[in-house]
């Protein structure tokens, strides 16, 4: 028997405990990696691949480490400062109930919130299937013919909406009309990014501002249905003078009033956009949320965001797909429609699935209780003594002219733990939701009532009360008539729905994602418990700040922690997905010129590698994108670059490089490039994309960079969800903090651009997991997690050195996280394309690494510093194995249009059922490289035709048989 000797406390403690749980490579396993490489250490290998020119000066100043437990209770003391108030603010954020069957197999599923963005339609059916009813329940609530797939927030779907209709409508205007009664801070952000563009926003806040407005020229209108303070109004006569101006009637609408009234489609609107919050995704202090925009047919190739389609696969049998990517940011760059990356899966799942799970009749009996509650509220106050109204109609909200009482009528409400909205000084906006109850009613008679005043009670309404929705507005069409929402109403049915969208789709909770630029890295449990605390889920965004305490300190934590990662002076949060920290970026770069009186400075230079949100930024603030060239080893050409700050001199705004580069290498001329571009007097940004290869390592603040924007969803561990949430703080030097976005409710900077996202934390309910992330690994794990990701990268591109080429190295070959592999030789000698390979690889169960970019004919590769050796072994296997198919076809032994790269992938009907005709038998098709130690995935479907899928464009729930 062994004897036990007294260990030190602390090290029983383990307060690094998470660090090995986060990061997959021991030390055994981290000897082995080097001796494959060549390098005696980790720390030889990270000093012979970051520059020494750009290394950290000092290490991060972080809390140290703590344990899982630990951390979770810190964090939970923190989100016990916040209040939980009755909220009763509304402006477009409402209480609703989560249904368990979708909190616990959706929200907190790993399978679902795991998965990438699904540009492998063949191992993402699931996802886009719940993405396709999202499509369908937008059209049919809203009455239009084709909508998106998600957008970030109703605000943003806003300014979209309005960008849409620039490109879109035959008036030649450059003005933009919003009704005043729209949501508050949706006016903001639109204001915010009509302004570089030259858009002319008036904001009509009466009837006769209203009237002016329309007489003049415009090219589209703004309405909010309902109106923020509730009214309800018939739409149709306006809708008529837009089009006879050739100008577009745009539409946000809340879907849940959508059950009972007329929507917007049938008064032919051309846009409609608005929110799902309220279909089940908790208020969470603004979001994330997933709205939508859904338009008239013939805007749909220029409509922004995702759009999801159905084709059919190679054996005949219907399959979804992305559709139209034509109009992508990552295909048109500069041209795109938008600059929208990361949109709002997850939320976006939930909401379809809310819709699934209640059906038409439930929507319409939670739609009919609010707004029966509504009108019994009403019909109280005025029993009360309360007769002076914005308005006479109403769904949800009921708005009371109170006089010189407001203030102490909504002081009296949080003396009650109920939040009201103070609006135009002396009204007050009551909003109900699907949470309120009975007592609510009663307790919100108490606020109003005077001094011994007798109450009302809702016992007298028993019998029910008309609502206050107009006869003529009032729905009479059929919506959600698909069987998906007429099915899966028991809990077992819904269960079972979406248990078989799950296994579907492949997501990290199977195997290894290996996107390079996309960092698919552990999102751990302990880091998703927090999301659903009530102390942060059900926070409205605009309630009072002493109410929001906790997000408050988690805020300027995590700001901090962030500034020390990067070594900015300043960071905002409030951008919600990493495309809306470019905008904010360079909007900061364009407001800081202008301060400077250097409104003429507008040239934005752009590397020919760069990710394509930053041209589509870029043109979004009104920059002109000047591409600069690469050299043949990746690197910015920097004789070019000199050319072009030399030619645009005068105009030059700032760069935007990505560092570590797009193609995989730590660039040694970064700081001379800096100097460059400031000599000239731009300045830098720098995109954070790939900064998991420097946490710790290096800071783009030190070594030149002005503004950078971080992806919380890729370095900071929150997960992709199948294309959202993300989060995007955008990062700035010290003379740049002035700049930073944010709301005028907010105490906005004297310079501040503006609000970038609808609420003034953005996405702030996923905000835990990246604190939680920081204070479990301690500025020693965050160094180790950076280091071990550089670490993976170089094993697999000297493990498969022999079968496939690394396109871009430094002179020592090694890379930075991610390694670029040249398949572009096969084509030659087999015929056999990247994409091919990226499709066999499903057959052999992992998701294909980034497929064509920045290189056409290429597969980048991020291994991430969470993956295990044994996984990533199995990766190698899978590659090599592979590549031995290849070879029979080099050797002529399988045809180059009948081989099992060309069929991939393969589905279990096609390899189990009927005569089998192809030159290499069913069991090479199967795939299979230890099914002892790791489950066989099948694909749902074969291969997706996509140019069918643009052909014949199917973005509803139809009838299948619409396909054969």
């Amino acid at each position: 028997m062994l004897k036990q000797s007294a260990r030190p406390l602390g090290e029983l403690e383990n307060p690094n405990e998470f660090i090995p749980r986060h990061i997959g490579i021991g030390e055994d396993d981290e000897r082995l990696m080097l001796s494959a490489i060549g390098e005696a250490s980790r720390r030889a290998l990270i000093e012979s691949i970051v520059p020494r020119s750009i290394a950290r000066s000092a290490d991060m100043k972080l809390p140290p480490a703590v344990t899982e437990a630990a951390a979770l209770k810190e964090l939970r003391a923190i989100a016990q400062r916040n209040q939980v108030f009755k909220s009763f603010i509304g402006q477009g954020y409402y209480g609703t109930h989560t249904p368990g069957v979708i909190l616990r197999n959706i929200l907190e599923n790993p399978a679902w919130y795991t998965a990438y963005t699904p540009y492998q339609a063949e191992i993402s059916q699931g996802r886009m299937e719940a993405l396709v009813n999202f499509q369908t329940m937008v059209c049919d609530l809203t009455g239009m013919p084709i909508a998106n797939a998600s957008m970030l927030d109703e605000a943003t779907a806003a300014a979209e909406a309005m960008t849409l209709a620039k490109r879109s409508v035959k008036s030649k205007s450059n003005t933009f009309v919003v009704f005043g009664d729209c949501h508050p801070q949706t006016i903001e952000v639109v204001q915010t990014r009509a302004a570089p563009l030259g858009i002319e926003v008036v904001v009509a806040n009466s009837a006769e501002e209203w009237e002016k407005a329309m007489a003049g020229d415009l090219f589209a209108a703004l309405i909010q249905y309902p109106a923020s303070s509730g009214w309800v109004m018939d739409w149709s006569g306006e809708v008529k003078k837009l089009h006879a101006k050739q100008a577009a009637a745009i539409f946000a609408a809340d879907l849940l009033a959508m059950t009972l009234l007329t929507p917007p489609g049938e008064w032919d609107a051309d846009i409609v956009c608005g929110s799902t919050q309220r279909f089940g995704m908790p208020m969470g202090a603004g979001g994330p949320h997933a709205a939508f925009l859904a338009c008239r047919d013939e805007f749909k190739r220029s409509m922004p965001g995702r759009l999801v389609g159905v084709s059919v696969d190679s054996h005949g049998n219907p399959a979804y797909r992305l559709a139209l990517q034509t109009r992508e940011q990552h295909i048109r760059r500069e041209k795109a429609t938008s600059n929208i990356c990361t949109a709002q899966v997850l939320p976006a799942v939930v909401a379809s699935m809310y819709a699934v799970y209640h059906g038409p009749q439930g929507l319409t009996r939670i739609a009919q209780r609010v707004a029966a509650y509504t009108a019994i509220l009403w019909n109280g106050l005025q029993k009360m003594g309360y007769t002076a109204t914005h308005h006479g109609t109403a769904f949800d909200t009921i708005s009371l002219k109170v006089g010189e009482a407001a203030q102490a009528l909504v002081a009296k409400g949080h003396a009650l733990r109920a939040n009201l909205r103070l609006a135009w000084d002396e009204y007050i906006c009551i909003s109900l939701d699907e949470t309120t109850t009975r007592d609510d009613i009663e307790l919100l008679w108490k606020v109003f009532a005077k001094t011994g005043q007798a109450l009302p009670k809702v016992a007298d309404f028993e019998k029910g009360i008309e609502p206050m929705i107009p006869q003529e507005l009032r729905r009479t069409s059929a919506f959600l008539t698909h069987p998906v929402f007429n099915t899966h109403h028991s809990e077992t049915g819904m269960l079972r729905y979406l248990r078989g969208l799950a296994d579907k789709d492949l997501a990290l909770d199977r195997s290894m994602i290996p996107l390079g630029s996309c960092t698919m890295k552990l999102n751990a449990t302990s880091e998703m418990i927090p999301i659903t605390w009530p102390e942060f889920a059900h926070v409205h965004p605009f309630a009072p700040r002493e109410q929001l305490q906790g997000y408050a300190e988690l805020d300027e934590q995590l700001r901090a922690w962030l500034c020390q990662a990067t070594g900015y002076a300043g960071i905002s949060l409030q951008p919600n997905a990493g495309s809306q920290g470019e905008y904010a970026g360079l909007l900061a770069i364009k407001a800081w010129h202008e301060s400077k009186g250097q409104v003429h400075r507008n040239v934005c230079l752009i590397p020919s590698s760069a990710h394509g949100t930053n041209p589509a930024s870029a043109q979004m603030v009104g920059m002109q994108v000047v591409v600069t060239a690469c050299d043949d080893n990746g690197n910015v050409d920097m004789a070019d670059l000199k050319a072009k700050c030399e030619q645009h001199s005068d105009k030059l705004a700032c760069i935007m490089i990505t560092y570590p580069s797009t193609h995989g290498v730590f660039e040694t001329q970064v700081k001379e490039l800096c100097a460059l571009v400031h000599s000239h007097g731009g300045r830098v940004y720098v995109d954070g994309a790939n900064m998991n290869a420097l946490v710790g390592v290096a800071a783009p603040g030190e070594f030149g960079g002005d503004v950078s924007h971080l992806n919380l969803h890729k370095t900071f561990c929150i997960p992709h969800g199948g294309g959202g949430p993300g989060v995007g703080p955008v990062c700035v030097v010290e003379d740049l903090v002035p700049f930073l976005p944010g709301h005028k409710s907010g105490g906005l900077p004297a310079h501040g651009v503006g609000a970038v996202s609808a609420a003034p934390l953005g996405n702030a309910a996923v905000l835990p997991i990246s604190w939680m992330y920081v204070r479990m690994m301690g500025a020693e794990g965050l160094k180790q997690a950076t280091e071990t990701a550089i670490l993976s990268a170089n094993y697999i591109s000297a493990k498969l050195r022999d079968h496939y080429p690394t396109l871009y190295a430094s002179k020592n070959g090694h890379v930075a996280h991610e390694c670029i592999l040249d398949l572009r030789p096969l084509k030659e000698t087999s015929g056999v394309t990247a994409e091919d390979v990226a499709k066999r690889l499903i057959d052999y169960g992992f998701h294909a690494p980034t497929l064509s970019f920045p290189v056409p004919g290429t597969l980048m590769v991020e291994p991430t510093e969470s993956e295990t050796l044994e996984e990533i072994d199995r990766f190698i296997a899978a590659m090599v194995a592979i590549r031995e198919e290849i070879r029979r076809v080099e050797r002529g032994e399988w045809p180059q249009d009948d081989n099992p790269l060309k069929h991939a992938p393969h589905t279990a009907g096609a390899l189990l059922h009927g005569e089998w005709k192809h030159a290499y038998p069913r069991e090479v098709g199967a795939a299979v490289l230890d099914e002892r130690r790791h489950a066989k995935y099948w694909p749902p479907v074969g291969r997706v035709d996509n140019v069918y899928g643009d052909r014949n464009l199917f973005c509803n729930c139809v009838p299948m048989s619409a396909y054969e």
